[in-house]
């Protein structure tokens, strides 16, 4: 079964406003499409697809205690979060206790969150400032 506009937004955590927002796609035309009064066009649904993790294409879906979804693709030894930003790991996950996972993975992407906010804002600082690092 393919899966729904409604299902593919909330597997990212995002409201209806912030995922509009996020795809350019109007709120309104994104209520139409959740509640069945109208249907995206298939290519849209497709690109969406590729972009954000839908269970049916990981082995392993890691969930924390605050409700935060991650992706784990065995097959790429990768892990995506619910945005669709992916890590691509190097160590194995069998037999690290599945109890303690959410809490690893959960940290490793708030590391990458941290490093990435740092690096758009040394970008945004470079464009406003007339400084060559050394």
């Amino acid at each position: 079964m393919a899966i729904t506009m409604k299902e593919l937004r909330e597997n990212t955590g995002l409201t209806q406003k912030a995922f509009a927002k996020m795809y350019g796609i109007p709120v309104s035309t994104l209520r139409k499409w959740e509640q069945g009064e109208s249907r995206p066009a298939p290519y849209i649904m497709s690109m969406l697809s590729m972009l954000l993790p839908t269970p049916e294409n990981y082995s392993e879906i890691i969930q924390s205690q605050n409700g935060d979804r991650y992706y784990y693709n065995k097959s790429s030894n990768s892990i995506t979060d619910s945005l669709g930003n992916t890590i691509r790991i190097k160590t194995s996950l069998e037999g690290v206790k599945r109890e303690n996972l959410p809490l690893y993975v959960k940290d490793m992407f708030d590391s990458y969150y941290d490093i990435r906010e740092k690096f758009e804002k040394d970008c945004e600082y470079d464009k406003n400032e007339d400084i060559i690092w050394s």
